[in-house]
C-alpha cells in the first residue's frame, strides 16, 4: 500500500489548485466537490507511544487523508509525519469514533460498531506514514447481516490501530498482554488515530451526503 509519492500533497499546498495535486500523484483531474479532505487524530491516551517526538509539541504526530471520488469506487491517499520509525499500524474503517469533534476523548463512547479491514501500513524509518488504496469509501460504504438482523450500517471513520501490543507498553501505561484489539480480545493494539465527527452530521468524515429521509447507513448520495 505504500506511495511515497503522495507526500508531496501534503507539506505544503500552497500555490497548488487540488486538481493539480492529484494529477501529480496519476489520478485523473476532478471537481474540488469530488476531492475529499480530513485529518486523523491521536487517541490521548497512547500519544507517547506513537510520537516520534513525544517532548517536542511544535513536532506531534500528524496524519491526513484525501479521498478523490471515482464512478465506481474511489482512491484514498494517507500520509502521516512525526510518527515513530517503523511502527505498524492496521487500518479499519469503523461505525463510531471514541473522540469528539475537537479530538478529546468522548465520555459517552461504547464501541466501535460496525468494522471493515483495509490494510497493514507501516512507517518508514524517518517517522513518515504513506498509503493509497482503491475501494468503495464515500457514502456507500456499508455492512449488513442478515443472519443476525443487522440492518445497512455505514462505516464513516477511518482508523489506525497500532499493530503490536508490545509498541503501547510503559510509559503509555498498558499492559502488554491486555492490550485490547478490534473485537475486544486479548490480541492486537490498541487505537492510535482516529477521524473525528463533523459537526453538521455527527458522522464521520466519509459520509459527504447525508440523508435524512433514507435510512440505508444514514447517508446516501
Amino acid at each position: 500500500m505504500a506511495n511515497s509519492s503522495f507526500i508531496e500533497l501534503l507539506p505544503d499546498e500552497r500555490g497548488l489548485g487540488p486538481t493539480t495535486r492529484i494529477a501529480r500523484v496519476g489520478a485523473n483531474p476532478a471537481y474540488d466537490d469530488d476531492i475529499i479532505r480530513f485529518a486523523l487524530r491521536p487517541n490521548p491516551r497512547y500519544l507517547a507511544s506513537l510520537a516520534q517526538y513525544p517532548d517536542d509539541p511544535t513536532r506531534m504526530p500528524s496524519v491526513r487523508a484525501v479521498i478523490l471520488r471515482g464512478a465506481l469506487d474511489d482512491e484514498l491517499f494517507l500520509v502521516g509525519k512525526f510518527i515513530k520509525p517503523n511502527l505498524c499500524f492496521e487500518m479499519y474503517t469503523v461505525e463510531h469514533s471514541p473522540l469528539l469533534a475537537g479530538g478529546e476523548v468522548d465520555p459517552s463512547f461504547d464501541h466501535f460498531g460496525l468494522a471493515w479491514y483495509l490494510g497493514r501500513l507501516e512507517a518508514s524509518e524517518n517517522g513518515v506514514l504513506s498509503a493509497n488504496l482503491r475501494a468503495i469509501l464515500l457514502d456507500q460504504f456499508f455492512g449488513f447481516d442478515r443472519g443476525v438482523r443487522l440492518a445497512p450500517t455505514g462505516t464513516f471513520h477511518v482508523g489506525l490501530w497500532f499493530g503490536d501490543p508490545a509498541d503501547v507498553a510503559p510509559p503509555c501505561g498498558l499492559e502488554v498482554n491486555r492490550a485490547p484489539s478490534m473485537d475486544g480480545e486479548q490480541r492486537g493494539g490498541p487505537l492510535a488515530l482516529i477521524t473525528v465527527p463533523v459537526d453538521a452530521t455527527g458522522l464521520g468524515p466519509l459520509c459527504t451526503h447525508p440523508s435524512t429521509w433514507v435510512s440505508l447507513a444514514n447517508c446516501f448520495p
